[in-house]
């Protein structure tokens, strides 16, 4: 663990623009589409952290030409057309649930035989209903803990490679699971039919993948509810496709206008952008906040804070930070429909409860969400447990109370490098 990070307290509303590096979520998508294209495609906007890294180096391992230039946020990949024969590759995915999941099935479409696997949190992350979806359409994937249902991953797609055919798959756990199946499914040697059960969680992040998939030439068949999908045997056509920036990231900068009362501009996001978590703004709105949807950007601007009853169950990666401003609203807030975070970087619900705690503050979990009481947050120390939105989320705190430091501030390299030095150039005004 490196050593703590200090959030320095503010006395004055934060006002400024800001730009956030690129959308990881759309960047390691894009990166798996690029990599099934027929062709070279060239991606712009690109996010450089640990969760793309990991991405960029496993393709290169898998025998894809990847070309990156962090500088000039730009990547290039030559795509295998659907296919590639890499004999055999050992993936180390550190904590990026991402990654897994999407090469899980991006494995299925080589000729050989690879091993997916990560560190002690990844081992403990549930991925087996992937695994069933992927054998139930014709592939060779286990779990090397058929127990636990989690990493290391095996895949021999030199025995069974990706078929077709129809499987299930629950809805309830991660989004992730879907849109890992969506972008390979076109890759199958016949038609495949997708089946969801239950209630799908993240909507948003599915949304996003189909629309990145037409981007990419490539069509699915799937009604408004997002129920089943059928995707007929295509090839990705190459892009020059420019990637959004994060707007989970986004939502730090704009919380910190809410919870000072002052006004942040974030540019790039639009209220249609492909990420579901712009909407991060409409809740603050509902707290009371003032929002304006531009062409080109997102502007909010704090006022006094109420507490909110809310479903975040389509921009759970926002709700900690939901969390954190919440502690000053004139009353409780409420977050609902968001279990699914406890299988993310680590149990969300649980650490954020924790932690509010020890600085202080009352907060309730239940089995799908919690409950944040207002209050002044104490100096303490906010253990971030390996992920990086704990330690984002957190720092909030920071610049309305005194004496808040992060442990492990280094652990927002997984999606946000320069994080902490955006928010104090942002916040320099304000002291």
């Amino acid at each position: 663990m490196s050593d703590a990070k200090e959030i320095i307290c503010i006395n004055a509303p934060v006002s400024g623009d800001i730009r956030p590096p690129g959308s990881k979520s759309i960047t390691n998508r894009a990166l798996i589409l690029a990599a099934l294209a027929d062709g070279r495609s060239e991606l712009t906007g690109v996010l450089h952290s640990q969760d793309t890294q990991v991405m960029l180096n496993s393709l290169s391992r898998l025998g894809l030409r990847v070309k990156s230039d962090a500088s000039k946020d730009r990547c290039s990949v030559v795509g295998c057309s659907g296919g590639f024969s890499q004999p055999e590759a050992d993936l180390w995915l550190q904590n990026s649930g991402t990654s897994i999941r999407f090469l899980a099935s991006f494995c299925t479409v080589g000729d050989g035989q690879y091993r997916l696997d990560g560190v002690e949190r990844m081992r403990e992350r549930p991925i087996a209903d992937l695994i069933e979806a992927l054998n139930s359409l014709g592939a060779d994937v286990h779990c090397e803990d058929q127990t636990g249902g989690c990493p290391p991953v095996t895949v021999n797609s030199s025995l069974r490679r990706l078929q077709g055919g129809t499987a299930k798959i629950a809805g309830n756990i991660s989004s992730q699971f879907i849109s890992s199946l969506l972008m390979t499914a076109p890759a199958a040697k016949t038609a495949v039919r997708l089946e969801v059960d239950g209630e799908l969680v993240s909507k948003p992040y599915v949304t996003m993948t189909l629309k990145m998939m037409k981007a990419f030439g490539v069509d699915v068949e799937y009604p408004d509810d997002l129920s089943a999908f059928r995707i007929e045997p295509q090839t990705y056509q190459p892009q020059v496709y420019e990637i959004e920036p994060d707007a989970s990231a986004a939502s730090y900068f704009f919380g910190a206008a809410a919870l000072t009362g002052g006004t942040v501009t974030v540019h790039g996001l639009t209220k249609n952008a492909l990420q579901g978590d712009v909407h991060f703004a409409a809740a603050l709105e509902r707290m009371g906040c003032d929002v304006k949807w531009n062409d080109a950007s997102i502007t909010v601007t704090g006022r006094p804070l109420h507490g909110v009853d809310i479903d975040m169950n389509a921009i759970s990666d926002t709700a900690q930070t939901l969390s954190t401003v919440a502690v000053f609203a004139d009353s409780p807030t409420t977050i609902r429909s968001v279990g699914h975070m406890r299988h993310k970087e680590t149990d969300r619900i649980t650490a954020v409860v924790t932690e509010l705690r020890r600085a202080g503050i009352q907060a309730e979990e239940f089995d799908d969400g919690l409950r944040i009481y207002p209050g002044k947050p104490k100096p303490t120390e906010i253990q971030t447990y390996d992920d990086h939105r704990m330690a984002m989320s957190f720092s909030l705190l920071g610049l309305r109370a005194g004496g808040i430091r992060i442990l492990d501030p280094g652990c927002t390299s997984k999606t946000y490098p320069n994080y902490f030095e955006d928010l104090e150039s942002l916040c320099s005004g304000g002291r």
